[in-house]
């Protein structure tokens, strides 16, 4: 899944996730309109809204993989890409 977020510390919240490797502090902001507007666009293409920031200083965005890995079978052999 693909979050995007607003917070006034972002740092805070990437180690609050478990440091995710593509952690990215997207855009800073000068007023909480333009933060919303971002946040709604990012919205809008298909990203989930991480709520648990306080603050709308900073965008950022993240990813968090299911524990799940999908292979293709192939017979009883499995073919990874």
């Amino acid at each position: 899944m693909r979050y995007a977020g607003l917070s006034d510390e972002p740092e805070r919240r990437k180690r609050e996730h478990g440091n995710p490797s593509d952690f990215r502090v997207i855009q800073q902001f000068t007023s909480e309109a333009s933060a919303r507007r971002w946040e709604s666009r990012m919205l809008a293409k298909g990203y989930e809204e991480d709520t648990i920031g306080k603050g709308w200083k900073y965008g950022y965005t993240f990813s968090i993989r299911s524990k799940k890995k999908s292979r293709r079978r192939l017979g009883d052999k499995f073919r990874v890409r």
